[in-house]
């Protein structure tokens, strides 16, 4: 299928003055994907990866001291492509943010305009996206709220009077008004208890079921194993993996030492949080920058960085063993691609933890 969103070598620089000298804060790095219609792509990461800046560098809301590199294509069928990087605010305005591209927000009690009640706010969105006459948003407005689960008795509510899931669909169902064909879900289930952390990825889901293709960035791991059709890891700026969501949270689980940790931190898995803290964005190491927290690092992960190739941005990537009679992979097994060994190995035990289920 034809990608809708085409990211090639996205890269975001921030220049900040700190201690009387100026640095260079490496926020995102090199990140290539693609994601088509119908699809969710989850990406993943502790606090401070470099998740949501992408998601702004994509809809040009970064502030004036970052400078971007790389293309982001957006194709969509009637519409020229339009390069999200390199687009001026014009286009992103008129062209793009809403019609285009909808943004559900990370938070959206401070989205919401607090004066207004949520009738107001997409009578108003739904005018200057779609183009409807007055007469018309009566029963529009209803409409667009049920899209996203939003009780109609709630319309002529203030935001300040809305629970945090109530604020959340409010949100979404303004992100849905001109039916744009692709979402970006910037932590939507952030503050949420478990209950509507389900009924919101349930809503997400059945937007991507309907053709919507979705970047769902988060840190709810449990949350995107719920919606999610891929996954894309992110450690210091970088994608580390980038893999189906069904071989991540299934088998033979991640392949990234990384990934592996971060999956084994959730309560329903091992529960084992991760050493140690990741590196400053502004002083990155030539290396690998997970090879301080790792155990499976070797001496070449302090000194080259590894590309991401078949997924993967590691030199010593998990490789389970397939079980011959049945071409599966083997649980708790492992064979070493990297320094040519062929079973699994003593001195790097991270690499003999099998992925808990």
């Amino acid at each position: 299928m034809t990608a809708l969103l085409s990211v090639r070598d996205l890269s975001v620089r921030f220049t900040v003055r700190r201690a009387r000298s100026w640095h260079r804060v490496a926020a995102v790095t090199d990140v290539t994907f693609d994601l088509a219609p119908g699809e969710c792509l989850a990406l993943v990461g502790e606090s401070g990866c470099g998740k949501s800046v992408l998601a702004s560098a994509l809809l040009g809301l970064l502030p004036a001291n970052a400078a971007t590199a790389g293309t982001a294509l957006l194709t969509t069928t009637g519409a020229d492509g339009v390069d999200l990087l390199s687009a001026g605010e014009r286009v992103l305005a008129e062209r793009v943010r809403g019609r285009r591209v909808g943004l559900i927000p990370q938070s959206p009690a401070g989205h919401l305009t607090p004066v207004r009640t949520i009738r107001s706010q997409l009578a108003e969105t739904i005018r200057e996206l779609t183009g409807r006459p007055r007469a018309e948003l009566g029963a529009a407005v209803p409409a667009a709220a049920e899209r996203a689960a939003f009780p109609a008795d709630h319309l002529d509510r203030h935001p300040h009077e809305l629970s945090g899931g109530l604020a959340q669909r409010a949100a979404t169902a303004l992100a849905l008004v001109a039916d744009a064909p692709l979402l970006l879900a910037d932590e939507p289930t952030t503050g949420l208890d478990r209950d509507l952390v389900e009924r919101t990825v349930t809503e997400l889901r059945r937007q991507v079921d309907d053709g919507h293709a979705l970047l769902l960035i988060t840190h709810d791991l449990a949350a995107a194993e719920l919606v999610a059709d891929r996954v894309a890891v992110m450690y210091a700026g970088r994608i580390v993996e980038l893999t189906d969501a069904a071989s991540f949270f299934g088998s033979p689980g991640p392949r990234h030492p990384y990934a592996r940790r971060l999956l084994n931190a959730l309560p329903t898995r091992a529960f084992t949080p991760i050493p140690g803290m990741p590196p400053e964005l502004d002083a990155l190491p030539s290396g690998c920058a997970f090879a301080p927290r790792c155990t499976a690092a070797t001496s070449v992960c302090a000194t080259d960085l590894p590309p991401l190739e078949n997924g993967t941005a590691c030199h010593h990537p998990h490789t389970p063993i397939l079980n011959l009679a049945t071409d599966s992979p083997i649980r708790g097994e492992h064979t070493e691609s990297a320094q040519g060994s062929t079973g699994p190995s003593s001195e790097h035990p991270e690499k003999n933890d099998a992925l808990s289920s």
